[in-house]
């Protein structure tokens, strides 16, 4: 199979897949595109740096990988390769069929001066929302530069794992599930810093450091 061949297997199952009438419990909530591989790290996360990834799975998101043996999880989510330089057609297909395919938001990421990928993505998937993800900082004006009336909502360069989150607080406003797993993260947040803030009260700044080390 050359690579035309994989491009155009991959739009005609999007194709497809908008055309079924699936149950929405066994569609993708949030897709996750990013223009390359090379992105990943970024968007899924690495061990020093968490990505949109750990966000979703934290939450109980699984990731959905075949749309005919869906996983058990209520709240999934999908991951793509979609280039707007290399593979337009691919990028359109994705964003066009994203509503029929069940998907209620988009993390669309993209490296270099000319990260196009968020702000086509949701201008052809309008008004399905999109959060676009600038992979680099040099990334950051292409990706937020959306005229008046195609809007993207942003986060800072590399943060996916923000992004993650926002698109599981739109969903959280449909779902008191998922507004639960949200409040649940955040308590713990809060319950880490105070332990923190004990920590270092009661042991004394160098002890609190070498204890760190």
């Amino acid at each position: 199979m050359t690579q035309a061949d994989s491009v155009s297997e991959l739009i005609a199952s999007l194709e497809a897949e908008a055309e079924r009438d699936r149950d929405p419990t066994d569609t993708p909530d949030v897709g996750i595109v990013m223009g390359s591989d090379s992105d990943l790290d970024v968007m899924m996360g690495t061990d020093d740096d968490a990505g949109a990834y750990d966000a979703l799975t934290e939450l109980g998101f699984e990731e959905l990988t075949d749309y005919d043996d869906p996983p058990e999880a209520r709240f999934t989510f999908e991951t793509y390769v979609v280039s707007a330089h290399r593979t337009p057609e691919l990028m359109y297909a994705y964003a066009e069929t994203a509503a029929d395919r069940g998907v209620d938001v988009i993390i669309a990421g993209a490296g270099g001066k000319s990260a196009d990928l968020p702000n086509m993505t949701a201008s052809i998937a309008y008004p399905v929302p999109v959060i676009g993800v600038p992979v680099q900082e040099k990334s950051v004006d292409s990706v937020i530069g959306m005229p008046t009336g195609a809007p993207l909502v942003a986060v800072d360069a590399g943060k996916s794992f923000n992004a993650a989150l926002s698109a599981a607080q739109m969903l959280a406003r449909e779902y008191d599930e998922l507004r639960e797993r949200l409040v649940e993260y955040h308590d713990g947040l809060q319950q880490s810093v105070g332990e923190v803030s004990r920590d270092l009260h009661e042991l004394g700044t160098p002890r609190f450091r070498e204890r760190d080390r």
